[in-house]
């Protein structure tokens, strides 16, 4: 019998050519498109799983709470780490990691002079917590030596090649380390890095790490067995409102720590700020995953439309087939067979797309997915289990509808099989219009996310972001003359400007407090500190509202000016940016030997707000201040004619600076445009999957134009006999296919306006939802519809009607 069943499934799968190329194909893309999602879905959710009693770790962070509203910090207090470790039983160990900013330090070693940039300063008990697996040496006491390094295995084979590198010196910048141990990178821990360094080779002062108010550590407990975080949790909130300081205008400590397990960190830190691990998005992931199902369930829908539609074909086959014994059980079991034959097929044609475009998957989203995983046990067991779940979904219902004829009606012809004459077949309506509500609700989400990560890379930040050239300055000759580094930089006709400073956009910014004086009490505020140079605002461009700019001319400036932007006057309580002119500032000089010591001045000028962060972030308080001992990087303005010479002159001059380190240089609208480098990739993964699943119903549509469009073959011959045209016949096999596109349309437009108004919360600075998105979108799909379904029915309308007429 089983025999039996597979003549005829192949049968007729070449009996119904077309039919069948186009339920093979929606569910091979279907199941393609599931397969490389279920894979890159699956190497999401590895994060942190490879280290050993993992379960135990978490990371403490913050919500720190403003006017603003709610923000998740990755960052929190150096105390922290001190307070749980001592204070709180449960807690077995705790590690720091600093963070620091993004910068590519220095390092001599085995006759080599590299940059390294991935790198961390931890607590010596970072390793006791992640006991990263070791090439050489032991992790005990690896980093309990301030002058200590542990390296991983791809620089170890820069430096040393593939010599053990363990008790030999390495130089980072001016201080000499000895290597201690040299560890294997995993690339699915969420910390990447290439060193680490103990935090005590910073050398910060000890009541500095008993700060409540610096935020700029990552915080990391390992919990004895048994312990439970959620008590842990309430009990360090209840102390940290105890032990942490009020501010001075008396409001409470604004930060409320919470524990985030290990293995949640990588998905579920998308909206933290100040983070450095290695972030995926949950949302982008679930919303991946729910596209691969509304592939396969077009697919699907594909398969049941097509099979319900010609179900006339195989009605004597099934009255037959009842007439000499068969029951209904054993033709639902080979109505499914058929089905789960072709599945198959399928899922073969699938696997091999899913292998060829497995090295593009890894390139686009920088994995390293093995196409071994393909040979897996677990692997073919849950395709071959998916293989026969999507032919069971496809087939129960046809399945259904065809062992439900009647042979007696079914063999006199008085049955039309799946619908009687003069019915609305809803099912096959209803599918259709299922089908395309999920196209054009893909088709809306990519318009409106390819319109906000245009409105992203093209919107204006406030400032000229085009031809800026961006380098950290270095060594000790270079920092001690960088007036005169920079006026030898100014030398070049194609450079109109140069600045050093620290806090440039799209680089790492400072958070600190600013003090306004008061008549009886001086007010302290959050913000941004940029600490500049005399020609920061010229070299960007930025727009004064008010007042001046710094200049050399008062010599006041350097020490007693400060400039603010249009978000800072209306939150340090000056009203109008001409009322902040001439007001009282004063801040903490960082690293003064005096704790007490104030730098203080006058507003001089207002800049209006430009975006120093990505479009996340709100636009911030921030102080513009002149501070030579915080300087570090170098912005140097290029005329767009000829920037190639114009670098050519900046290697020039640092090499005559520092002609033993080589430069290592960006521009400024590079650093931009990585900050939106998933959304990029989430607009392309949308416009291939939107152009599949589109396509996909269009085969469907297709093949049922052509099934309708061949059973009023007669129809459309006497019509014409009669007089109608092309363009009548085509309009009138096509308008109820385009009725179910319209309907479609409507009920896929209020939900993907909701779901997109949801993804766009996430942005600080987003487009409007537009009405004209839902007409290009509408006009889009009725258009390939139309498109469609028009050319089965213009097959139709212009073949000759003697044809279809000669039988009658």
């Amino acid at each position: 019998m089983l025999q039996n069943f597979f003549k005829i499934a192949i049968r007729n799968l070449v009996k119904n050519k077309s039919l069948s190329f186009i339920n093979i194909v929606s569910l091979a893309l279907g199941l393609t498109a599931f397969f490389l999602i279920g894979l890159f879905v699956w190497d999401e959710k590895q994060y942190d799983k490879f280290l050993p009693e993992g379960e135990r770790v978490y990371r403490v962070y913050n919500k720190h709470t403003d006017k603003e509203g709610t923000e998740n910090m990755a960052v929190t207090a150096p105390i922290y780490a001190s307070v749980l470790g001592l204070d709180f039983p449960e807690v077995e160990q705790t590690a720091r990691v600093m963070m620091r900013a993004r910068y590519k330090i220095l390092f001599e070693a085995g006759g080599n002079k590299l940059y390294e940039e991935s790198g961390l300063f931890a607590d010596s008990t970072f390793l006791e917590i992640f006991p990263l697996p070791l090439k050489y040496g032991s992790l005990v006491n690896a980093l309990n030596d301030p002058l200590s390094i542990v390296i991983s295995e791809d620089m170890s084979k820069r430096f040393f090649g593939n010599n053990n590198p363990v008790g030999k010196p390495m130089k980072m910048n001016n201080s000499m380390l000895q290597v201690k141990a040299v560890f294997k990178s995993n690339p699915k821990f969420h910390l990447q890095f290439h060193y680490l360094v103990p935090l005590a080779t910073v050398k910060l002062p000890p009541d500095r790490l008993k700060s409540w108010g610096w935020q700029q550590f990552l915080t990391y407990v390992k919990l004895k067995k048994g312990s439970d975080v959620s008590a842990l949790d309430l009990k360090f909130k209840n102390d940290v409102k105890k032990k942490a300081p009020a501010l001075d205008d008396g409001e409470k400590y604004k930060y409320i720590p919470f524990f985030q397990y290990l293995k949640d960190i990588h998905l579920y830190s998308a909206d933290f700020k100040f983070d450095i691990a290695l972030r995926g998005n949950i949302a982008y992931v679930n919303a991946l995953s729910i596209i691969a199902v509304f592939i396969i369930f077009i697919g699907c829908f594909n398969f049941i439309n097509l099979a319900t539609a010609r179900s006339m074909q195989r009605a004597k086959e099934v009255g037959v087939r009842k007439a000499i014994g068969a029951d209904r059980k054993s033709l639902i079991f080979q109505f499914i067979g058929e089905t789960i034959f072709l599945t198959f097929i399928s899922a073969l044609c699938s696997v091999a797309l899913a292998v060829l475009c497995l090295p593009w998957l890894n390139e686009f989203t920088n994995k390293q997915i093995s196409m071994s995983m393909f040979v897996e046990p677990l692997v073919i067991f849950l395709i071959i289990g998916l293989t026969f779940i999507v032919g069971v979904l496809a087939g129960i219902y046809p399945a259904l509808v065809l062992s439900g004829f009647k042979p007696i009606k079914v063999l006199k012809g008085t049955a039309s099989g799946a619908e009687d004459a003069g019915k609305i077949p809803w099912v096959r309506h209803g599918l259709v219009v299922v089908q395309f509500s999920l196209a054009v609700l893909l088709l809306i989400s990519s318009i409106v996310v390819f319109k906000q990560v245009n409105y992203m890379h093209n919107k204006d930040l406030g400032f000229r972001k085009d031809q800026i050239m961006f380098f950290p300055m270095r060594g000790d000759f270079m920092t001690k003359n960088h007036e005169s580094f920079k006026e030898q930089l100014m030398q070049s006709a194609g450079i109109s400007g140069v600045s050093i400073g620290y806090g440039f956009p799209g680089d790492a910014v400072a958070g600190d407090e600013i003090i306004v004086p008061g008549k009886t009490q001086q007010k302290k505020y959050s913000a941004t500190q940029l600490t500049v140079d005399h020609d920061y605002i010229k070299t960007l461009g930025l727009q004064l509202v008010t007042g001046r700019d710094f200049s050399k001319e008062m010599k006041t400036d350097a020490d007693h000016a400060f400039i603010i932007n249009e978000k800072a006057v209306l939150d340090l309580g000056f009203e109008t940016p001409e009322k902040a002119i001439g007001q009282d500032l004063a801040w903490h000089p960082w690293g003064a030997a005096n704790p007490d010591s104030l730098k203080t001045g006058k507003i001089i000028g207002v800049v209006k707000n430009f975006h120093y962060k990505s479009l996340y972030d709100k636009i911030e308080t921030a102080v513009i201040h002149i501070f030579p001992d915080a300087a570090w990087k170098v912005a140097v303005k290029m005329k767009s004619a000829d920037v190639k010479n114009s670098i050519d002159h900046v290697r020039k001059v640092w090499n005559r600076f520092n002609a033993q380190a080589p430069i290592e240089y960006s521009f400024l609208d590079d650093s931009f445009e990585e900050m939106y480098v998933s959304e990029d990739k989430l607009r392309s993964l949308l416009g291939i999957f939107t152009a599949i699943a589109v396509f996909v119903g269009c085969l469907g549509l297709s093949g049922l134009a052509a099934y309708s469009a061949e059973r009023r073959r007669k129809e459309v011959g006497i019509r014409k006999v009669l007089g109608a045209s092309v363009k009548g016949m085509v309009l009138l096999l096509s308008k109820d296919f385009i009725k179910l596109v319209v309907l479609s349309l409507l009920i896929a437009s209020p939900v993907s306006w909701y779901f997109m108004n949801q993804w766009l919360q996430d942005f600080a600075y987003r487009i409007d939802i537009s009405w004209w998105i839902f007409v290009v979108a509408g006009i889009t799909a009725i258009g390939i519809a139309f498109v469609t379904v028009g050319f089965q029915a213009l097959r139709s309308a212009t073949a000759n009607p003697i044809k279809s007429l000669r039988t009658e």
